[in-house]
């Protein structure tokens, strides 16, 4: 039974329907943060998982905290080609869900799925209390850094993997249901005026 962690992203628009080209310019800029967030999500979690050697990790500042991101340039370019065609299909609305998968290297058994969901919301209506409040980016920044926190705290009880280990990123269009025999437990959340990302984590749990 495959360990399986999900992260769900629904993304949410408060500009008003006339307001085309300011609402177009909105879904770019949070399609970029929501990218920029699975880039940081994404090292974060191979760092943790130890799929990759903490000496390929370097510290940058992000998000008012410090983010460990890799120095290997290989696993660099793969994951730029990743992240640019992420925010292509963030912009059309074509994914629901992307997967970091973690897999033995020798077996290639899947041991954790890493389950990003992300859900378009209706446009709020003109007149509204959502359409007349952005929200402040320090505001979003606060709960990305508390989903990132909370990423680094499941390795207190995940299950520690005693095998050499690869991953694959992977997109689905729609939602899967792979982890209906883990074990289960809600995440934070963050929004922006576009997309909303909602957090949970499974993983395997054996007897």
């Amino acid at each position: 039974m495959a360990s399986a962690s999900r992260l769900s992203f629904i993304l949410t628009s408060s500009m008003a329907s006339k307001q085309a080209n300011r609402q177009a310019i909105t879904l770019k800029g949070s399609t970029a943060l929501v990218t920029e967030f699975f880039k940081y999500a994404v090292n974060t979690i191979l760092f943790q998982r130890e799929v990759y050697p903490s000496d390929d990790f370097h510290m940058v500042k992000k998000y008012g905290q410090t983010v460990l991101v890799t120095q290997d340039l290989a696993l660099e370019n793969y994951l730029e080609r990743i992240l640019n065609q992420v925010q292509k299909w963030l912009l059309t609305g074509s994914v629901t869900q992307l997967v970091l998968a973690i897999i033995s290297k020798d077996t290639r058994t899947p041991l954790e799925r890493w389950v990003f969901d992300i859900m378009l919301v209706e446009t709020p209506a003109e007149g509204t209390e959502a359409s007349r409040q952005p929200k402040p980016e320090s505001e979003i920044q606060s709960e990305i850094r508390a989903i990132l926190k909370q990423i680094i705290s499941m390795v207190t009880y995940l299950p520690v993997i005693h095998e050499p280990t690869v991953f694959n990123i992977l997109a689905y269009t729609s939602e899967s249901a792979d982890a209906s025999k883990s074990q289960q437990v809600k995440m934070r959340s963050f929004s922006t005026d576009v997309h909303r990302i909602e957090a949970m984590v499974a993983y395997r749990y054996e007897e």
